[in-house]
């Protein structure tokens, strides 16, 4: 990749850009300087080289043993965000949140849903993420996205057939850019509801903590904390691993938890909802990478626990 312009490196830590801040290594790290560096990297990349698109790592759990081929991190010309009248055009690594005070600054009205969500467009494009009564596929108009040979397709949103936190964007295509449709709005009242969000989001999540988001998806009719909270998951643990004790929805990384950790955590916690609901959660996080071998001086500490340290 000799003719490739941007940033290609080999073995880099991902565990410092996740937010769970756990995970091994990937095996190549790519930051392309655009649009068109990426397509040509992809284009020369064997279709037999796993290319995983990665913003910020809001919502993966990485696993231990790291990534195999390559992780593509967006940054530069791929994060850029723009205003054209009542449109706002995004790369595919500008942040949520920073997409969302552009179309303040703008006086433009209909994502301020964004300013609850810690993650980039192109993982937004891709889930149809959303939060606090809005989501993705509300406001998309397109979304451009690359194929594993480097050619750009440009969907509709009718094309990226949304469904609650799903789309049927090809797995392994990547999002590069989107637009969305917005209206002229009261910049107080824009401003107004965007405190709003950050306020209740202050309040109900726990934040400056190693996490990664709402771990599972709402089962229809159904919230997904409240079933976890039923089936008396709240504060359970093992290892450095735990259920938020504030919103239980969310699994934390108290300090030196594995990816394998958290993810067995989670399975516990699927398990007990199951048994004691009859409803079987799904992941809402992604898990990617394979697993290591867990370090025999682990084996001791990871037991679960309930928050008064009965072993379960």
């Amino acid at each position: 990749m000799s003719e490739t312009r941007g940033n290609l490196r080999q073995n880099v830590p991902l565990a410092p850009l996740a937010w769970f801040r756990v995970g091994g290594p990937a095996e190549r790290l790519f930051q392309p300087a655009d649009v068109e560096d990426l397509a040509a990297f992809l284009a020369a990349t064997p279709a037999d080289v796993p290319v995983l698109p990665m913003g910020v790592a809001s919502n993966m759990l990485i696993r231990d043993g790291g990534i195999a081929g390559v992780v593509v991190r967006f940054g530069g010309p791929l994060a850029k965000v723009e205003v054209e009248g009542t449109t706002i055009v995004a790369g595919a690594g500008a942040l949520d949140q920073r997409v969302a005070q552009v179309a303040e600054r703008a006086g433009l009205s209909g994502i301020e849903f964004m300013i609850g969500i810690p993650g980039t467009i192109g993982g937004a494009v891709r889930m149809n993420a959303g939060a606090f009564g809005g989501e993705t596929r509300e406001r998309l108009i397109w979304a451009e996205a690359l194929d594993r040979k480097g050619t750009l397709h440009r969907l509709t949103n009718a094309e990226l057939g949304f469904a609650y936190r799903h789309s049927a964007l090809p797995e392994d295509w990547i999002v590069v850019r989107a637009a969305f449709a917005l209206e002229h709005g009261d910049p107080a009242a824009i401003k107004a509801r965007m405190e709003a969000i950050k306020a209740e989001r202050e309040a109900a999540q726990p934040l400056r903590v190693a996490t990664g988001g709402s771990t599972f998806k709402n089962p229809p009719g159904h919230r997904a904390w409240q079933l976890i909270d039923l089936a008396g998951c709240r504060g359970l643990t093992r290892g450095a691993a735990m259920v938020s004790d504030k919103h239980c929805n969310f699994l934390i990384n108290t300090g030196s938890a594995t990816a394998a950790d958290l993810e067995a955590l989670g399975e516990t916690v699927r398990a007990r909802v199951l048994a004691q609901s009859g409803i079987r959660l799904e992941w809402e996080i992604k898990r990617l990478g394979k697993a290591a071998p867990a370090p025999e001086t682990a084996t001791a500490a990871s037991g679960l626990s309930d928050t008064n340290g009965v072993p379960s």
